[in-house]
């Protein structure tokens, strides 16, 4: 067995360096992924780690409530403010939903 290493590796090194834990404080990966022919920035969000808010899926139009692990997904040419939060399965099954409204003319808008 060799001993436990206990200084951090350099960012030249084999291990995981600073570029590739772009989502460090949300305890979840960030990867990049193709949807619609663009490229989106995907970064899953472990339900610990979920700030308290509450958020809509575009996908199936319910709450995210918080402490629920979810995806936040946004293209890559776009802003902060194009982020959108999703259920994982909602996500995953993006393809194969409708872009229709769901919401009830009276439903609150998160």
């Amino acid at each position: 067995m060799s001993p436990r290493r206990n200084r951090p590796k350099a960012a030249g090194s084999s291990g995981r360096g600073a570029e590739d834990d772009r989502s460090g404080r949300y305890g979840g990966w960030q990867s990049t992924e193709s949807w619609q022919g663009e490229e989106w920035s995907v970064r899953h969000v472990a339900g610990a780690s979920a700030d308290g808010k509450t958020y809509r899926c575009p996908g199936c139009d319910q709450v995210i409530h918080s402490g629920v692990p979810h995806v936040v997904a946004w293209p890559e040419h776009a802003g902060v403010d194009d982020r959108r939060h999703w259920h994982k399965a909602c996500w995953n099954a993006r393809d194969r939903r409708t872009t229709r409204v769901r919401r009830s003319g009276n439903s609150p808008w998160f």
